[in-house]
């Protein structure tokens, strides 16, 4: 899957905002104390969280075995479901994946392979989005930006 940055954070948000894949997504079951690795796997460990307002977390892990990042977003009270999103994306290869819709309890999992590589990832729930631009790049300092919409 090839992805183009500006077309996926685009395409992320209109999709969002616009709610077109929550008919198309069927809802995740609730797990209320669900972590990153038992949505991405066991061998995932965690490198990198973002807040979503108060409703959740945003998780960032990595697979040191193969070389992969997951990224899945955590609802803090699960509940009725939500819109939720999790993605993640490698600039310099152009390489992504992402997951929308209407979930209980988190969102996930998205895989990409970024050994060696800047991320971007970030997610959704409801209305508030966080996103992290540039992260896990040695010395470069990240961007974080979270909004409401």
């Amino acid at each position: 899957m090839r992805f183009n940055r500006s077309a996926v954070m685009a395409g992320a948000l209109a999709a969002v905002a616009l709610g077109a894949t929550t008919a198309l997504a069927a809802p995740a079951s609730a797990a209320p104390n669900t972590t990153p690795q038992k949505v991405c796997g066991s061998a995932y460990k965690t490198v990198n969280s973002a807040p979503i307002g108060s409703l959740g977390t945003v998780f960032l892990t990595y697979n040191a075995s193969n070389g992969k990042n997951c990224v899945t977003t955590i609802r803090k009270n699960p509940g009725t479901a939500v819109d939720m999103s999790a993605w993640v994306y490698i600039p310099d290869t152009g390489l992504g994946d992402d997951d929308y819709g209407p979930y209980t309890s988190y969102a996930g999992p998205t895989y990409v392979y970024g050994k060696g590589h800047c991320v971007d990832w970030g997610g959704q729930i409801a209305n508030v989005y966080t996103q992290v631009s540039g992260s896990n790049c040695a010395a470069f300092k990240e961007q974080r930006v979270t909004f409401t919409r």
